[in-house]
């Protein structure tokens, strides 16, 4: 076997306990999963936006961002659940490149993923115990899952993840909701049979356990473009896009049908401007069509502090180093349009 053992990592258990998490932090976290599984079953006409940048690279540029956005969320209260995104692994197309804090707590030394699990952790945490305000993460990798699933109130499962069966089985074990992306190819169905398994209960192996899952009735869709066999990206998210996820959710018995609409990645085509414009086609579908105002539960946005995109080592405060981002100013503004037209 081509692999070098390191060193043998702390089990989830076992970090919780050296960076556990408060009873008051604890009582916060059940509010808020409360609050946002009411949107799903539809007890609740809030509206989630689920913004942040596209990794977490930077804990204090990070916590000063979701800090702003906990201000801004006590304006919107009435209408919005605010959701930062806290992205601690970064998925990469050919394997290159930054992964995330997890992979390299300080983006210009080398990878140590022990001390990532520690950086992650540490950071969700104080997200929370700042701002009041629990996060969004992707579940890159289903066996690294239990060392945050106390602290997240939302995951992700990306477009190159959600067709392995692993990642649809552990997202049925969880207790949030877990959002499945359609793939890069846009084959809505492969979406649909994931939330399918996601809402199924199962029998599998995880982290060296023997475990049975009971059914995520949370898992739901979530809208990112694709891209077809040139390489041009194809959005998903118009009103005839709706309008046919909607047929599909109407041809069997989901629990819950809900949809979340990603307004960067392949429905931008990376034009991170056009988040607005999207975001604003998304909100005037809702308001034309009431199904679609019920399927459709909120949008996901990338956003920093500082708008665009470095490179590694360049050094700009709240700036991506990943993929371009909305900056603070659009960011306020769009969120206070979302407001206005739920």
């Amino acid at each position: 076997m081509n692999m070098i053992f390191k060193r043998k990592l702390p089990i989830p258990m076992e970090i919780k306990k050296e960076y556990p998490l408060s009873e008051e932090l604890a009582k916060i976290k059940n509010a808020r999963d409360a609050a946002i599984q009411k949107v799903f079953t539809g007890e609740s006409d809030k509206f989630l936006v689920i913004i942040g940048p596209c990794s977490a690279d930077n804990e204090e540029a990070l916590c000063d961002y979701v800090n702003r956005l906990a201000r801004v969320q006590e304006k919107v209260a009435d209408k919005l659940i605010l959701i930062p995104r806290i992205y601690t692994n970064k998925p990469r197309t050919t394997g290159e490149g930054y992964k995330g804090i997890l992979h390299q707590p300080d983006p210009e030394k080398a990878p140590d993923i022990l001390h990532g699990l520690i950086a992650i952790r540490k950071m969700h945490i104080r997200a929370i115990a700042e701002s009041g305000l629990t996060a969004a993460d992707e579940m890159l990798y289903p066996e690294n899952y239990r060392y945050l699933d106390d602290l997240l109130s939302y995951v992700a499962i990306g477009a190159r993840s959600v067709e392995d069966q692993h990642h649809r089985m552990t997202a049925s074990g969880m207790d949030v909701p877990a959002g499945m992306k359609n793939p890069t190819s846009g084959d809505l169905s492969v979406m649909m049979n994931s939330v399918v398994a996601a809402q199924a209960s199962h029998s599998f192996i995880y982290r060296g356990w023997e475990v049975e899952s009971t059914g995520n009735e949370f898992a739901h869709t979530i809208l990112r473009g694709a891209v077809n066999k040139r390489g041009h990206c194809i959005p998903n998210y118009h009103y005839e896009d709706l309008n046919l996820l909607l047929e599909l959710y109407q041809q069997r018995d989901y629990k819950n049908p809900a949809c979340i609409v990603d307004a960067n990645h392949s429905n931008s085509n990376k034009q991170f401007k056009e988040q607005i414009r999207i975001t604003k086609e998304v909100l005037h579908s809702r308001r034309h069509s009431h199904d679609i105002a019920t399927l459709v539960k909120g949008v996901m946005i990338e956003s920093y502090l500082e708008e665009g995109c470095q490179k590694v080592g360049e050094g700009v405060y709240g700036k991506s180093i990943t993929d371009p981002c909305l900056g603070w100013e659009d960011s306020e503004n769009l969120i206070y349009t979302i407001a206005e037209s739920c």
